[in-house]
């Protein structure tokens, strides 16, 4: 079956790697300053002319509070005042942007995400929401995927009915974890009722899909304790699950330094926790979609999956990896045709940025044609486990063995490891190594060896 996967410990102890989580190949690390927004507006220019749908993010930095475990651009401040600035400098985005695409370009997929989104009033959602169906083609029938992430401490009824009034049909719901004792020693109270209730208003209120996010390897999580936390969770019947590895970096996000290391779970444990999951959650029904993802039979991620049509994109899995990515707010990530760009992750220059009347681009990529290869190579491993390679080589024009000549021998090392299948026609991702999937897409980057692994979480 396409969603069995094997567990080995051995093979996970020898390809547990600090790798990539492949939203983009090449990945942001790449990103550099060459990037302007005279390259933006070209791409923009060139998407409007072959009128390509859209996909919109929008980025809320906002948070009242801190969790010590996040790694996500925010602003954590108690001053709702702050927030009008912002959305004056959003909305001045979104015209400079809009207004270099064409109305008949739809918005079929819109994700807004932060930080928290619902720290912005009921008001503020709606000026935003206006606005952004004034400048771009929002689909008014209710077939686009809109969501928005959701922290159940900051929503009520009110707050999903006002939603699903402005159009949105998919939330994502932060939980984390429910024990209390991981919940203080990451700063995040937050009860089962709290998010029940937002869930049940969710149902209530015909949202077209639920997913909730847990992390296992927070501190003083035990694999019981987690195992008690994910039964609950499967009693609650999202539509998806993120089951995400907490990666303790904390050189690189100030907030993990408020985590007392000694806390943190074994590397034996992290390990059984992400077993113990993915029995309960495969014996429950639910699919595994591959890094980190679940999601049950009747998904369209499940269905794309079986049909080997599911893609990825800075947003995760998704199936509108063929739709323009166009980002929106602080630090927000824009992939319009093969150009990456990324503004400012600074809130303070990303406003005065955009109070000149400019746009806030300060890095990005232009894919080159071997970036295109290994992309296509990747997405085609990490999404459909498999790679027929005649179909590389006839979009490519390439000789598929003969191109990555250099990666094969390490190929032939994991098929003899059971990881994959190998022959001359095509590559097969086998039932040990789902889990180690981002491995094997490894072998095709280009760039890993002159990049700081540090950088990445590990594997699993």
């Amino acid at each position: 079956m396409l969603d069995a996967i094997r567990w080995d410990s051995d093979l996970i102890r020898r390809y547990d790697l600090a790798g990539p989580r492949y939203t983009s190949y090449p990945t942001a690390l790449q990103f550099h300053d060459q990037v302007s927004p005279f390259d933006l507006l070209h791409a923009l220019r060139e998407s409007r002319k072959a009128l390509r749908p859209l996909s919109l993010y929008v980025h809320v930095p906002f948070c009242a509070n801190i969790c010590y475990y996040c790694a996500c651009n925010k602003v954590i401040t108690k001053d709702r005042g702050r927030t009008q600035p912002y959305l004056q400098r959003l909305e001045q985005e979104i015209q400079l942007v809009a207004c270099h695409l064409d109305p008949k370009q739809k918005v079929e997929q819109l994700h807004i995400g932060g930080g928290t989104p619902t720290f912005l009033s009921h008001d503020e959602l709606r000026q935003l929401m206006a606005h952004l169906r004034k400048h771009f083609n929002l689909l008014d029938d209710d077939s686009g995927d809109y969501g928005i992430e959701i922290d159940p401490r900051e929503a009520d009824w009110s707050t999903m009915g006002l939603l699903r009034e402005l159009g949105f049909n998919r939330v994502s719901i932060g939980l984390q974890d429910l024990d209390p004792d991981v919940q203080r020693a990451v700063n995040r109270l937050q009860s089962l009722e709290e998010t029940r209730a937002v869930i049940d208003a969710a149902r209530t209120l015909q949202f077209r899909s639920i997913n909730i996010d847990l992390i296992y390897g927070l501190p003083r999580q035990t694999p019981d304790a987690f195992a008690r936390t994910v039964d609950e969770v499967i009693r609650l019947q999202p539509d998806r699950l993120s089951v995400f590895n907490y990666a303790h970096l904390p050189e690189r996000f100030m907030p993990q330094r408020r985590i007392n290391t000694s806390d943190l779970p074994s590397a034996t444990d992290k390990l059984l926790m992400l077993e113990r999951t993915i029995e309960q959650l495969t014996g429950a029904g639910y699919r595994y979609i591959g890094m980190d993802h679940f999601a049950l039979p009747d998904d369209e991620l499940a269905i794309a999956q079986e049909e080997s049509t599911l893609q990825r994109n800075f947003q995760g899995y998704t199936t509108h990896g063929h739709c323009d990515l166009i980002g929106l707010g602080v630090s927000a990530i824009s992939q319009i045709g093969e150009l990456y760009c990324q503004n400012t992750s600074d809130l303070a220059q990303y406003q005065h940025t955009l109070g000149s009347a400019q746009l806030a681009t300060s890095r990005g990529l232009l894919c080159n044609q071997d970036d295109r290869i290994r992309r296509e190579v990747i997405q085609q491993i990490i999404c459909n486990l498999q790679l027929p390679f005649a179909y590389v080589e006839q979009r490519f024009n390439i000789d598929f063995r003969g191109y990555f000549a250099p990666q094969w021998p390490s190929l032939e090392q994991m098929a003899a490891d059971g990881l994959i299948a190998l022959d001359n026609q095509q590559l097969t991702v086998l039932p040990a190594g789902r889990l180690l999937v981002r491995s094997v897409c490894m072998v095709f980057d280009a760039y890993l060896e002159q990049q700081n692994r540090q950088r990445f979480s590990r594997v699993i």
